[in-house]
């Protein structure tokens, strides 16, 4: 329902009340409000959308010019109280600290994948997806990259806000993602009588993602309490239950299959990536142990399943057919997110493993830096991320002229404002899929800080 008042006009629909001001006259039509109005030069206009329930009491109109120079004050003292990052590449890095800050939802804390929904992985295609949410998986690449840009107050509410949504440790399977306000219920719906982006149907609301087994969430939930080690300092009883459980279930799980870090909807697979973050979930638990208050017996246990998920990586995750670690046990195709290796701390930058597996990716899913998931991507984006982490990867490994030249190739994609989408269409060379991505920025910064102490080392060899 659309009505003018003397403040406006105001839109009721369901639960939600909209009241839009301006400064120009509106005249209303049926469902249209419109309104014609000429400017000079020197001169503006200022309209205001005012959001609130529709049982709320009635508020005043909002001065649109007032809100918008405070919100520009507001935005110009967070930007210059965040300067501590003086590395490689700053200004890239501080604008990705600024968007990251952007795409937090201050109520909770909660920071959203991508405040967009059904933008395609493929124009034309169905991978449209709706990431409007905050992820489980993003937590601990989030909370570098906030560190790194020295944004501690923001990485300690992502934390909050994540331990505040994944409850206590009940038993349940963890969820990998929430809405901003903690809602666990994301089921997908989809909007039939919109045609999508360029075509690209169907357009979604919502996300079944959130209903799937995805055991790499229990290592970024504890490597984030991991990076936060000194901020939490001893932790209140419900966090370390919590945390506790969350271990004892990657020591419980971490050999069954999953849909994966890229949320396969096809079969669970047993893939590197998850068990991967089942050894990270292990690892930082026995270094947080005194501050979990976890019993002997307890760290015992992690400690054993931590070695034998290490076996079982070195042995069924590599394949010498491909000189690399691959996607899955008893696969030889590639996949990306083995990169994270070194990042996690898993082998060093410079294991000769390693090594390989950086060639194999570069050689066989890149094309100009540019960096697809895996074998067989067919027509689908590079993801951005993965550019980065090759990035990344490389300068862990000491060839930093090559990391800088990836991350130079895949930064210079971003457009006028400095913001990279969630990936690069490998023919058209233009940003596709969900836009701005919130993990492209992250991965964005985590590769010129793994620049910055490399290229430190490299000057010392130098002299």
């Amino acid at each position: 329902m659309m009505a003018p008042t003397a403040a406006g006009v105001d839109i009721v629909g369901g639960a939600d009340r909209l009241l839009l001001t301006g400064d120009g006259e509106l005249e209303i039509d049926g469902p249209r409000a419109t309104g014609r109005f000429t400017l000079g030069e020197d001169e503006r206009a200022t309209f205001a959308l005012h959001h609130r329930s529709s049982t709320d009491p009635p508020t005043a109109p909002l001065d649109g010019s007032a809100e918008l120079s405070d919100t520009v004050a507001a935005w110009q003292s967070w930007s210059a109280a965040h300067q501590g990052y003086q590395g490689p590449y700053r200004d890239q890095v501080r604008r990705s600290a600024l968007l990251l800050q952007a795409l937090t939802y201050q109520p909770t804390g909660a920071l959203v994948a991508a405040p967009t929904t059904s933008l395609p992985e493929e124009v034309g295609g169905d991978a449209n997806w709706d990431y409007r949410f905050g992820w489980l998986r993003d937590g601990s690449l989030t909370l570098k990259a906030l560190w790194v840009a020295a944004c501690p107050d923001e990485a300690q509410g992502f934390f909050d806000w994540i331990t505040a949504s994944a409850g206590p440790g009940d038993g349940r399977p963890l969820q990998i993602m929430f809405g901003v306000g903690g809602e666990h219920d994301l089921t997908e719906h989809t909007l039939d009588h919109l045609a999508g982006y360029a075509g690209s149907r169907p357009v979604r609301i919502g996300n079944d993602a959130w209903d799937q087994k995805q055991l790499d969430v229990l290592g970024e939930v504890l490597e984030c309490a991991w990076i936060l080690r000194e901020q939490l300092g001893q932790l209140s009883p419900t966090t370390a239950e919590f945390l506790v459980a969350v271990a004892d279930r990657a020591a419980d799980t971490w050999m069954e299959p999953d849909a994966g870090i890229w949320e396969g909807r096809e079969r669970e697979r047993d893939y590197l990536t998850s068990k991967l973050m089942c050894w990270v979930a292990l690892d930082r638990a026995v270094r947080l142990a005194a501050q979990m208050g976890a019993p002997g017996a307890t760290v015992q246990r992690w400690e054993e399943v931590r070695e034998e998920i290490r076996a079982a990586i070195l042995d069924r995750g590599w394949d010498d057919s491909v000189s690399s670690f691959t996607g899955a046990f008893g696969s030889d195709h590639l996949d990306a997110g083995v990169l994270l290796m070194p990042l996690v701390g898993f082998l060093p930058g410079d294991d000769e493993r390693v090594v390989a597996t950086l060639d194999a990716v570069e050689r066989e899913l890149s094309t100009d830096a540019l960096v697809q998931r895996w074998t067989g991507a067919g027509d689908e984006g590079a993801f951005i991320i993965c550019s980065y982490w090759l990035a990344a990867g490389r300068a862990m490994a000491g060839q930093v002229d090559r990391a800088r030249e990836i991350f130079e190739a895949v930064t210079g994609h971003a457009n006028d404002l400095g913001l990279l989408s969630e990936e690069i269409d490998i023919r058209e060379r233009v940003l596709i899929g969900k836009f701005p991505q919130a993990l492209s920025h992250i991965g964005l910064i985590d590769a010129a800080w793994a620049i910055a102490p490399a290229e430190d080392v490299s000057r010392r060899g130098d002299r």
